[in-house]
């Protein structure tokens, strides 16, 4: 189901995400608290459970970074943290790989995409991201971490430009993912 969310626009190695992302339920409540109520360490435990996820299901071993959907500076500056640093951090350790931060980065800045409906969304994906060259870029394989993937916008972006600085494969792990209703 996450797969054919990026089916034809990018090839994406593997795939996970822990829980489904829906109004009104407790994933929601989790996630708000995270970016909105400065409650970073439901980064931490939200990590701890997906470690455990993708420790049992083997995926990922072939990782050798990982690296966060970045926020725009005054978006960051605004919240104080990047909601998914803790998240990246406790799988970056888990699997023994670097966690960069500073390679990818935000350089359009828009209102919050979400109120916007699917289409509106990709209509509205102009570059969002660049990519700086980096040794340990060539070649490597990516783990590309977010907090929700509601149409795979922001990340097919991020994927765009890692793939022009020689990324070979690209792999995502996110909190949640918000299911084509």
């Amino acid at each position: 189901m996450l797969q054919s969310t990026f089916y034809g626009s990018a090839v994406i190695e593997q795939i996970s995400s822990y829980m489904y992302f829906r109004k009104a339920t407790p994933s929601q409540s989790l996630i708000h608290a995270l970016k909105y109520r400065g409650q970073e360490a439901i980064g931490t435990w939200l990590a701890k459970r997906v470690v455990k996820q993708l420790q049992e299901q083997h995926l990922f071993e072939s990782v050798t970074a990982v690296m966060p959907v970045p926020l725009h500076s005054r978006r960051l500056k605004e919240r104080g943290y990047n909601q998914v640093t803790a998240f990246g951090t406790v799988l970056a350790r888990t699997l023994g790989v670097v966690y960069l931060t500073k390679v990818l980065k935000r350089v359009s800045t828009r209102s919050s995409q979400t109120i916007l409906k699917r289409f509106e969304r990709f209509s509205n994906s102009d570059t969002l991201f660049t990519c700086e060259e980096h040794a340990l870029l060539r070649d490597a394989h990516i783990l590309l971490v977010d907090d929700v993937i509601t149409t795979g916008a922001t990340l097919l972006n991020c994927c765009e430009q890692l793939y022009k600085v020689g990324v070979r494969k690209i792999s995502i792990c996110t909190m949640a993912y918000t299911p084509k209703e």
